[in-house]
Formats: structure tokens, C-alpha cells, sequence
């Protein structure tokens, strides 16, 4: 009853997702992982699902952006330094164009990592892609270049991740690195920047921004970290916020009924487990060997947890730290909070803690994206232990352990009573939905899999480190 009280008020105040697969658009989680529509979709893909065809491609980890009767996607071919926006045939899986990026260097990325990793978004007329080792850049639905916008690198030595998203006539991409962070918007047709906001507190985060529309408005919402925003999207202006996510954001959150569901962990932010950093007067007591005032990389011990990450804390990158770079990652790694939650967005200001409706601390993810469906929202975290929790009240329903084991980067899935996740070595466990939870198959595909499957109109589109893949219910 409770909940069914507050979805009346959600919905009677204008807080809703904004659908913009209903308007043409296409960007990454832009169903917020749930399939429109009624269409079978597969519950075993050894016995119901019918490949359509298979399509072998240069490794990325976009996801496939659904385009009329395209599939647009990015790629990375490592021996060549080549990226590159790639135009596939829906139908037939055949690629139509490829467009090479003109980059002149790569940006660093994380081992496991991709510089193709933003997903593109397409407007029915127009297709964005962004790479952090170029830019934004502009193409028709044949492949020409209309316009581009050069930035980046970034300082991250783990490059960028974060996908444009759409709204209105506006393209939104978010920006949080270990310095000037910022969120951009550009119009969509000349390139042109409609409105810039800086989030210099920001640090690295790769979430990708959601939209949310209230009362005939829409918001940007991001992630970042250990913070949640709301930006006006007209303006740029900063509405709203809730402090209190993890340490790094890379899960995008979902919206279901008016409110915000996110879901992150990073390590070194649960309790009794926490990463900390002394004062900075006892660091140079401890380390400062030189007495300078300064903490050097080269000072400090073997099992500094500040070692590791030296290069997001050196803001300036003249491998010492002072007191400000050292203050500023303390106050991150005191701050952060492991978690997921259940969010009423605000109005103004920082969130009271009465739009908190409640919140949950294990089982979370680290890389891949929730989805809530069925009065479900499900999350699966490495090692492949999937949690299941009620989004009434937030209580865990159950928790089991996915067919597929290690890591997992893509994000999960739903449609037609089914929730699907595929773990890092390309193994697909599908559940049936709803409180029970029960594993209804796996299948091996094989193949690397580290970008989120989408579905369209009852198609499975799933991207391995291979190839691109068509399926539907047999």
C-alpha cells in the first residue's frame, strides 16, 4: 500500500523517467535496461533463442545504440591505434559505413579497459559518438561528418567512459576526471555549446547521466562521485543533490516511478574496511624525508594505500603531494559511502533525509548498471552473487550466485518476465522475475563480454569482444 501511495504521488507530481525510445531518441540505458513492449524474448538461449546473425568485429566496449534500422557502435583496434564509429545493417547485421576517428594519440585506459567505451546516441537523423581520446563528433545516418567537438585527453589514467545522452535539442555528455570536471551541453544540430556547468569537486566518475522529467521540465541527473545532482536541462543550472555514494561511480542509476535507484561500491568505502589517509602533518612526519614539505611518490612505504593511487591525488603531477592534494582524496575516501538507495527527488538544494526512502549496503556492484522490474530491483556484484532486494522498503529477498563467476562489467537487463546478466568471461544466467528469483538457464557464449546487451522490438543485441550478435525467440 505504501508503495502504491507514493507511485500516485510520483506520478500526480511529474516525476517520471523520460522514455526516449517513445521520441526517436537512443543513448546509452535510455529504457533504463527494460525492454518496451510485450515481445517474447528468449528464456534459454541453448533451446529458445534463434540467432539472426552474427557480425565479427574489432574489439570495444560500447553498447549497440538501436537507430531506426541501424546499429551504431564504436571500436578499438589496438595494433593499428585505430578508432573508429561503425554503422551496421539491422536486418541483415551487414556494415554499412566506418568512420575512423582522426586521433592523433590514445588516451591511457584501464588494462581491462577500452578507449571505445562511450556508447553513441542517435536521434533518428543525426549519430553522436565520443571518444576521450578525441572528442564529441557528429555524423548523418549515411555516415557524413557534420560537426565535431575536439576535447580531451583527460587527465585519468583510466580513461573516459561516461556516454552523451539526449534531451530536447540538446546533446549532454558528463565529464568527471582527477581535475575540471564539468558537465557540457551542445546543440545538436551545429555543435554549438548551449551551456557549460563546472564540477570542480567532482573526481573521476564514469556514470552516464539519466534524465528525469517533472512537471513538463527535464532534469539531468548524474552520479559521480559521492554525489548525486540534478541539473536543469535549459540551463545548466544545479538544482538539486544527495550526498552520500561511493568513492567512484561507474553504474548509471535507473528510474522507475518517480523515484532514483543507484547502486555503487568502490573499494575501501564499507565499514571496517575503510581506506584513510592521516593528517597531513603527521604524513610529513612520517614520509617527508627530504623536508621539504612535501610528500613524494618515492617516500612513501610499499603498502601506502595512497601509492596505488598517486596519480588521481597529484592534481598537478609533479609526483608530490601538498597539502591541499593531500586534504582534498582524505576528505574523498572519509566521505564515501558504499551503497545502494532508493531516492524521491528534491527541489532544491541538498535532499533532506525524509526523500531518502531507504537505502542498502551489500551485494553491490561494481562496474555494472541495476535494473529494477517486477518490484525488483537486482544487482549483481563480482564473483557473480546476484541480490535481489524489494524496492517498497529496500529488505534483501533473496541472494544466489549467477552460472557465471569473476567479474562482471555489463549491465543488467530485463523484458517478458526475465532479468539477464552476462558476467566478464561471456556467460548469460537468466532469472525469471520477481521476488523468488529463480535461475531459469545459463550459456557460454565463449567470448569476452564487457558491453551491456540492449533490446528492441523483441531482438537481442549482445556485443562480445568478437563480434555483435543478433537474436530473437525462437
Amino acid at each position: 500500500m505504501r508503495f502504491r501511495i507514493l507511485s500516485a504521488i510520483a506520478v500526480s507530481l511529474g516525476l517520471l523517467a523520460l522514455p526516449a525510445w517513445s521520441q526517436g531518441l537512443s543513448h546509452f540505458r535510455s529504457d533504463h535496461g527494460v525492454a518496451q513492449g510485450q515481445q517474447p524474448l528468449p528464456a534459454d538461449f541453448s533451446v529458445d533463442a534463434k540467432q539472426l546473425w552474427r557480425t565479427t568485429l574489432a574489439p570495444g566496449h560500447s553498447s549497440p545504440c538501436v537507430c531506426g534500422d541501424l546499429i551504431v557502435l564504436t571500436t578499438f583496434q589496438a595494433d593499428e591505434k585505430e578508432l573508429a564509429t561503425v554503422c551496421l545493417d539491422r536486418a541483415t547485421g551487414v556494415v554499412r559505413w566506418k568512420q575512423v576517428v582522426p586521433t592523433e594519440s590514445i588516451e591511457p585506459f584501464h588494462s581491462t579497459g577500452s578507449p571505445a567505451t562511450a556508447t553513441p546516441a542517435c536521434n533518428g537523423k543525426q549519430i553522436f559518438t565520443f571518444f576521450g581520446s578525441y572528442g564529441l563528433l557528429c555524423y548523418d545516418l549515411d555516415g557524413n561528418l557534420l560537426w565535431e567537438k575536439t576535447m580531451g585527453p583527460f587527465q585519468d589514467e583510466f580513461g573516459a567512459a561516461s556516454s552523451p545522452v539526449l534531451v530536447d535539442d540538446k546533446l549532454i555528455l558528463n565529464a568527471d576526471h582527477d581535475i575540471d570536471s564539468f558537465i557540457i551541453a551542445l546543440d545538436q544540430t551545429s555543435g554549438e555549446t548551449v551551456w557549460r556547468a563546472d564540477r570542480s569537486e567532482a573526481t573521476r566518475s564514469y556514470s552516464t547521466p539519466i534524465v528525469l522529467e517533472r512537471d513538463g521540465a527535464k532534469q539531468v541527473v548524474v552520479a559521480g562521485a559521492l554525489q548525486l545532482a540534478a541539473y536543469d536541462s535549459a540551463t545548466g543550472e544545479k538544482l538539486w543533490w544527495f550526498n552520500g555514494l561511493s568513492r567512484i561511480v561507474d553504474c548509471t542509476p535507473v528510474i522507475h516511478d518517480g523515484r532514483i535507484y543507484s547502486a555503487s561500491w568502490t573499494p575501501g568505502g564499507d565499514p571496517g574496511e575503510r581506506i584513510s589517509m592521516e593528517p597531513f602533518a603527521q604524513a610529513l612526519a612520517q614520509y617527508d624525508k627530504n623536508q621539504n614539505g612535501l610528500v613524494a611518490k618515492d617516500e612513501l612505504p610499499p603498502a601506502s594505500p595512497v601509492l596505488e593511487r598517486f596519480f588521481r591525488i597529484d592534481l598537478n603531477q609533479d609526483q608530490q603531494l601538498d597539502e591541499q592534494e593531500w586534504a582534498r582524496h582524505a576528505a574523498v575516501f572519509e566521505r564515501a559511502q558504499n551503497v545502494a538507495v532508493a531516492l524521491v527527488p528534491g527541489t532544491r538544494g541538498s535532499l533532506d533525509p525524509q526523500h531518502v526512502q531507504w537505502s542498502y549496503n551489500r551485494g553491490l556492484p561494481t562496474v555494472p548498471s541495476s535494473v529494477v522490474y517486477d518490484g525488483v530491483m537486482t544487482m549483481v556484484k563480482d564473483s557473480g552473487i546476484v541480490t535481489l532486494l524489494d524496492i517498497n522498503n529496500g529488505q534483501m529477498l533473496q541472494q544466489l550466485r549467477a552460472a557465471g563467476r569473476g567479474n562482471y562489467y555489463a549491465s543488467l537487463v530485463a523484458g517478458d518476465g526475465k532479468v539477464y546478466l552476462i558476467s566478464e568471461s561471456g556467460v548469460m544466467t537468466v532469472l525469471e522475475s520477481g521476488p523468488e528469483g529463480k535461475i531459469l538457464s545459463s550459456y557460454d557464449f565463449g567470448e569476452r563480454v564487457m558491453a551491456t546487451p540492449v533490446i528492441a522490438d523483441g531482438i537481442f543485441y549482445i556485443r562480445t569482444d568478437a563480434a555483435l550478435y543478433s537474436f530473437t525467440k525462437s
